[in-house]
Order: structure tokens, then C-alpha cells, then sequence
């Protein structure tokens, strides 16, 4: 039976490398299909970090300028929260 099986097969380091090589590539917590899915996650998560990074980056320029200049303050008031005067009326135009 013994003669039957490849020769490679029969050296104890080849089949102590190739059971390694299963068990880490399928049957390990840290397998090779987990490392790819998790790098995959980590890129993702990464371009989402950029991503925000610079949304709070315009915000925070969005709020310096808002502090500083009470025009700009009062425009964006009238256009975000539709604030307005006493004395004027409102008509807004919306687009299709």
C-alpha cells in the first residue's frame, strides 16, 4: 500500500509542509481568504477616513468664515434656514 503513494508524498517534511499550507490557507481563525476580506475592509475604511477627513476639514473652514463675517453669515442664514427680515417677503425657486 505504502508503494502505491508518490514518492513525494512519502517524505515527512513535504506532507508536514502541505498540511500546513491547508490549515492556513482554510481552517485558521487568521486564514488567507480573512487576511484578503480584511484588507480589503481596511482599504475601504481608509478611503472613507480620507473622505471625511476632508468634509470636516471644509466645515471647519465653512464655520472660521462664518464666525468672522457677519455678511457671509446673514447670507447663509437666509439661504439655509430661509430667515428673512420683518419687512421682506420670501419666494423660492427650486428647480426641476
Amino acid at each position: 500500500m505504502v508503494k502505491k503513494v508518490p514518492p513525494a508524498f512519502r517524505n515527512f517534511y513535504v506532507v508536514t509542509g502541505l498540511c500546513f499550507l491547508v490549515w492556513m490557507t482554510f481552517l485558521d481563525s487568521n486564514d488567507l481568504i480573512s487576511r484578503v476580506k480584511m484588507g480589503a475592509k481596511l482599504r475601504a475604511l481608509e478611503r472613507e477616513k480620507e473622505y471625511y477627513q476632508e468634509k470636516i476639514s471644509e466645515v471647519e473652514k465653512d464655520r472660521q468664515e462664518l464666525t468672522t463675517n457677519r455678511e457671509l453669515l446673514e447670507k447663509f442664514a437666509r439661504e439655509k434656514y430661509l430667515m428673512k427680515k420683518e419687512t421682506e417677503d420670501i419666494f423660492i425657486i427650486e428647480k426641476e
